[in-house]
């Protein structure tokens, strides 16, 4: 055992560090259904409150990669507990939120405090068990990261219904209460080697950039694009930063990301499979909510339970996955992911709003059972011929892809949406006029008599439906054709067996 072991009591330490994972976990999905609650609470827009989930997105990107840095800096055990601490109070001030500005401050400390949970509480599950036993715990760990989206969207949605959407933070506190009093008691510290050094300048170049590129997308719908002064700012500042990074990732010693991980073709190909992950799950969860609570009127809870199902696809298919794994060409999998994705994509494209609730629960499992076989074969396959020696950057990298890729999907089908139904909107009453046979109707001039005021509201709100649907089931075809784009990449990949001759010589000379 190494310097991080852990006291005699496994199964109680398990349960706690499981218990903080789950409390991270929860965070990225409990908010949605509740979102348009939130929106009404503080005066936003639809676009404007989607920064609610995109700040916590973004600040745990940026933060993900440094935690290994601040966990021998400082001790694992003395990080993950001001992470956990830091994660309650910030959840508590996001609950008290009186405005936009405010929860979107919050939730941005939020998702910084939040991103050492995962990869500490898995590197103290890897310190507890044996080689021989590590299968077993990480597979247990997997299942903790995936309870999440299986219990966010339910929990989010009764919490909501039954007591307050600020509930959905304040249920944070028992947690991580758990989480840091069992933590405490039973992890040991790790050795703090205070030598170690941050890259200052390649993590602050690539945290500027992230920023700005998000602020950007963002707000550019709202401030007409290039039109404006702060979003041409927000590009120069982007690209600058940008600049700066590749320069200094290639030039210096010791960069905050090695640019020899780019050098193993499927960790390079693995990097852009995760990010497109990320943009069709996530924002595709981001569509639900609104089309699920607005198009079609569905309680809070009623959506929390149409979208919960999605979690149980991806836990079945995350279990089978382990077990075949090794048997087939790990390609075959990711195909069928893919394959399945834009199945349940293209099934959404389709959607009238009187989709069953059957329909819904069935699309949502396949949707998540896509999740499943992506997410355990791109990381087999992605890892397995990359240097033991650049696996901790790996991962960090790995996850800050499908960080970014998340909240670049979130905003990107957000701008889309609105756009499009401000299009839709115009064409569609481009039709209605004088000439127009089927207003000609008794039915028809009954209740969308342009002559009325009554009439004149009835027909922009019906206009406005059918423009917002159209533009939903837009966001969905997109999503499904990015799903198809990627797929021909399959084909650069090696199977995971098959190194490349790179890392064939590294091996050689180690």
């Amino acid at each position: 055992m190494n310097d991080g072991g852990v006291a005699p009591n496994r199964a109680l330490l398990t349960c706690c560090v499981i218990l903080a994972v789950i409390m991270q976990a929860l965070d990225t999905t409990i908010a949605n259904v509740a979102l348009p609650y939130m929106q009404g609470s503080v005066s936003a827009s639809a676009d404007q409150i989607n920064w609610v989930l995109t700040s916590y997105i973004v600040a745990a990107a940026i933060m993900t990669q440094p935690s290994a840095f601040l966990a021998r800096r400082f001790g694992r055990k003395r990080v993950l507990l001001s992470a956990i601490v830091g994660f309650v109070i910030t959840s508590i001030l996001c609950g008290l939120a009186q405005t936009l500005e405010q929860i979107i401050l919050f939730r941005l400390l939020q998702g910084l405090a939040g991103a050492a949970l995962v990869p500490l509480s898995q590197g103290i599950m890897l310190d507890s068990y044996s080689l021989k036993e590590r299968g077993s715990a990480m597979a247990l760990f997997g299942v903790s990261v995936m309870v999440g989206p299986v219990l966010g969207p339910v929990l989010g949605g009764w919490l909501t219904e039954h007591l307050n959407w600020r509930w959905v933070f304040f249920i944070n506190l028992p947690i991580g209460l758990l989480a840091f009093v069992g933590l405490m008691k039973y992890v040991r510290e790790t050795t703090v080697d205070r030598e170690t050094r941050l890259d200052w300048l390649g993590f602050g170049s690539l945290s500027v950039a992230i920023l700005a590129f998000q602020l950007l997308l963002d707000r550019g719908e709202h401030l007409d694009w290039f039109s404006s002064g702060e979003i041409l700012l927000e590009l120069v500042v982007a690209l600058v930063a940008s600049y700066v990074f590749l320069v200094h990732m290639f030039t210096a010693d010791k960069p905050f990301i090695s640019p020899s991980l780019f050098k193993d073709r499927n960790f390079a190909l693995g990097v852009v499979f995760i990010f497109i992950i990320g943009i069709t799950y996530l924002a595709s969860l981001a569509l639900m909510t609104p089309y699920l609570q607005k198009l079609m009127g569905y309680p809070v809870l009623d959506a929390g339970l149409a979208m919960g199902p999605r979690g149980l696809g991806t836990m079945l298919t995350m279990f089978l996955a382990g077990q075949i794994i090794g048997k087939v060409d790990t390609r075959w999998l990711l195909f069928t992911g893919l394959l399945l994705s834009a199945l349940s994509m293209h099934w959404m494209s389709g959607w009238t709003p009187d989709v069953s609730m059957h329909t819904l629960i069935a699309v949502g499992f396949v949707q998540g059972a896509s999740l499943g076989l992506l997410f355990v074969p791109l990381n087999t396959i992605a890892f397995a011929t990359l240097d033991p020696k650049l696996r901790a950057d790996g991962t960090g990298l790995f996850s800050l892809s499908r960080n970014v890729g998340s909240s670049v999907g979130i905003s990107l089908v957000t701008v889309l949406l609105t756009r499009n139904t401000q299009v839709l909107h115009e064409e569609i009453s481009g039709l209605i006029t004088p000439f127009n046979r089927a207003l000609e109707s008794w039915a028809a001039n009954s209740y969308f008599n342009p002559a009325g005021i009554a009439g004149r509201t009835l027909l922009d709100q019906t206009i406005t439906h059918q423009a917002t649907s159209m533009a939903y089931l837009n966001d969905f075809r997109l999503l499904m054709l990015l799903a198809i784009a990627v797929m021909p990449l399959l084909l650069l990949m090696r199977p995971s067996g098959k190194p490349d001759r790179a890392d064939d010589e590294a091996m050689v000379l180690d």
